[in-house]
């Protein structure tokens, strides 16, 4: 059995990941010493507090190719998420738009997924696509459903289970050929792969700060001014963040989310590749160690940090409970309360009893060459003994 770890190995990034101390230090001036508002312009402190909030704006659209302006802060991709898909449904709904069909994937996050589902009392048409048994949309299950005019498209970067990357950029220009929006839940992708919304045509894009090394309770959302998405917001307020997303600004937060995605774009073609040698070493000694392991979902169209495991034999309940000082999960942070098994394996095909033995493996920036080897004995000493 190897030796326990000095602290718990936390494999478990794409649940959260932990505030880099750099991010941490940009922070900390904005919650005691320049405390002002940053919509209190009438002053010193609150200039600066602005000035402060549209360097992060900045920061965070350099790494997507978009204008500073074309940034909303909200508190996180959910959101984000349900300002983008009511918001423009229900824009173009008050504006007499007679497309109601809005179209979005199987294996999206939970908050999308809700929103499409809630537009349904609004006499909106939610369609909900199955992909490959490798996690991947097929172009071709898209073009049938944009064959009935569309409103809005909704396609995640990055799945928050199994890592598999999605092909934004024709995903996107079929939607757009067929005169519907695209929306892309990237909370799970900014950061870890190229994202470039010009470039890719995306017309609505969600982001969150915690999953890129930030704090919690602060996402943006992109929104294309040219030709200009308008969106209804969810709620009244002080018409902040263009009227789209009323309340005072977090400050502090916010110059936490533009530090944790300036240093995202000096160092993402750095890090990808480390993480994907500690990925496939990881990969390759449970392997050996395991027989009848499996890796669910694309083995090339993934993120480099995403492991999704199925073992042979023991439960995924029964390993976690077997190595308490390794931090994995079962699947998606949002509802891993739930006994029920990951709606996102069973849509690539996977039985109840074969997700129940899956684990999710969320390798980060933090992670060590020893924590990989930790976690590979661990596990298969683990699963050993459960065998037995």
């Amino acid at each position: 059995m190897p030796l326990r770890p000095n602290r718990p190995v936390y494999l478990d990034n794409q649940a959260t990941t932990p505030c880099d101390p750099r991010v941490l230090q940009a922070m900390l001036p904005w919650f005691c010493e320049q405390f002002g508002n940053p919509h209190s312009v009438e002053h010193v402190m609150g200039r600066q507090a602005e000035a402060a909030v549209e360097q992060a704006r900045a920061q965070v659209a350099a790494l997507i190719g978009a204008e500073p302006r074309e940034l909303v802060f909200t508190s996180g991709a959910t959101e984000s998420n349900n300002i983008a898909i009511k918001g423009a449904a229900r824009h173009a709904a008050a504006a007499g738009e007679t497309r109601r069909r809005v179209v979005t994937v199987a294996t999206e996050h939970k908050c999308v997924l809700e929103s499409v589902a809630d537009l349904r009392a609004e006499g909106f048409e939610p369609v909900v696509l199955a992909v490959r048994p490798d996690g991947l949309l097929d172009p071709a299950v898209l073009a049938e459903a944009l064959a009935v005019p569309t409103l809005l498209v909704s396609v995640m970067a990055v799945n928050n289970e199994t890592g598999v990357v999605q092909d934004l950029a024709g995903l996107a220009a079929m939607a757009r050929s067929a005169g519907a929006l695209f929306h892309t839940d990237a909370a799970q992708g900014v950061g870890k792969i190229p994202l470039d919304v010009a470039a890719m045509g995306i017309d609505l894009m969600s982001i969150s700060g915690h999953k890129i090394y930030g704090p919690k309770g602060v996402g943006a959302l992109y929104v294309r001014r040219r030709p200009r998405v308008r969106l209804a917001p969810l709620f009244s307020g002080g018409g902040q963040e263009r009227g789209l997303r009323s309340g005072t600004l977090p400050a502090p937060l916010i110059v936490g989310l533009g530090e944790a995605t300036r240093l995202a774009q000096a160092e993402m073609a750095a890090e990808a590749p480390r993480l994907a040698a500690l990925r496939d070493r990881l990969a390759e000694r449970l392997a050996a160690m395991v027989p009848g392991l499996v890796v669910n979902g694309s083995r090339t169209a993934r993120i480099a940090g995403n492991l999704n495991l199925t073992f042979p034999v023991a439960t995924a309940a029964a390993l976690m409970a077997a190595v308490p000082e390794l931090c994995v999960s079962t699947g998606s942070a949002c509802s891993s309360a739930e006994i029920e098994p990951s709606y996102v394996l069973r849509a690539l095909g996977l039985s109840d009893a074969a997700a129940g033995r899956t684990l999710r493996i969320g390798i980060g920036r933090f992670t060590s060459p020893a924590d990989i080897e930790f976690a590979a004995a661990a596990l298969a000493a683990a699963h050993t003994r459960i065998e037995a």
